[in-house]
């Protein structure tokens, strides 16, 4: 069987303080988009991951580890062929390997006919990683706790929006800028709150976006700041962070607004896509 892995954006991203389990408590408003890995699925004498990037195959990917984490529930024996084809960025704050992931899971409990309630199939996702139950449902979302808490919302209407991915990232990112965070930086998550308030009114709130990591990411990503200047020059809506970056977002987009950027900004070293919001109806198939 085939299955689709979306891409998502963060439409907001606060952080309210440090736990005492070491996590970040974070509120965040999560939505999938049209950009999408593609999984294959098949039956196989033993547990097999493979990539069109080689540096993704085998035990490493977290494709594996949740083929593992969901035989290992039902005590079963983890055996398929799993073969990802790569279109979301890695690392670039888009969640591909927790899109991945929640894919694999929906399609092995098809495949060794687990019959496993959504529920269930969110309890091992939360075990792999804090975005990956989003990816279960996704559309438009909120997330609270370490992300690991999803709760959903009105889908958006499809929207355009533009994608601009930078040619670079950097090992171990998240942490990075989490570990940069300070008192200061911690809301009471009312942003997210508004923002919650007005999907559910059916609007989106464009001047309620924000990201917790937009001011970091300047720092550690250093020719970052001056993409997202050029992009302010190419688009009519603030661009933005997609999680901890250093992807940047437009939203709500043009093809005019497209064409520009996919002709100015290849030379600097960064990819502009057109794609679009998904709702929770499209988000896995």
């Amino acid at each position: 069987m085939e299955v689709r892995a979306f891409a998502k954006i963060n439409l907001t991203l606060e952080v309210l303080g440090r736990r005492a389990d070491g996590y970040h408590e974070v509120r965040t408003i999560l939505q999938t988009i049209d950009l999408a890995d593609r999984l294959e699925v098949q039956p196989a004498s033993s547990l097999q991951v493979e990539c069109d990037d080689p540096a993704l195959a085998g035990e490493a990917n977290l494709v594996w580890q949740a083929a593992a984490a969901l035989a290992a529930r039902r005590g079963i024996r983890p055996q398929a062929r799993i073969r990802i084809h790569k279109s979301i960025p890695v690392g670039m704050g888009l969640g591909g390997g927790s899109s991945d992931a929640a894919a694999a899971l929906v399609a092995l409990n098809r495949l060794w006919k687990l019959d496993l309630p959504t529920p269930e199939l969110a309890q091992v996702a939360a075990g792999l990683g804090s975005d990956v139950p989003f990816f279960l449902q996704g559309g438009t979302a909120l997330a609270r706790g370490r992300g690991d808490q999803v709760s959903p919302l009105p889908s958006l209407p499809t929207l355009p929006l533009l994608l601009v991915c930078p040619k670079e990232t950097i090992p171990g990112k998240t942490a990075r800028l989490y570990s940069l965070l300070t008192p200061a930086h911690y809301t009471g998550g009312a942003a997210t709150g508004q923002m919650v308030q007005a999907l559910e009114r059916g609007e989106l709130a464009a001047e309620l976006m924000s990201n917790v990591f937009e001011s970091m990411a300047f720092q550690v990503f250093p020719h970052l700041k001056g993409l997202r200047s050029r992009l302010q020059s190419l688009a009519a809506a603030v661009p933005h962070l997609s999680g901890a970056g250093p992807a940047l977002f437009c939203l709500p987009a043009t093809p005019a607004e497209y064409r520009r950027a996919a002709g100015v900004l290849p030379p600097e070293g960064a990819r502009a896509y057109l794609v679009h919001t998904v709702a929770a109806s499209q988000a896995l198939g």
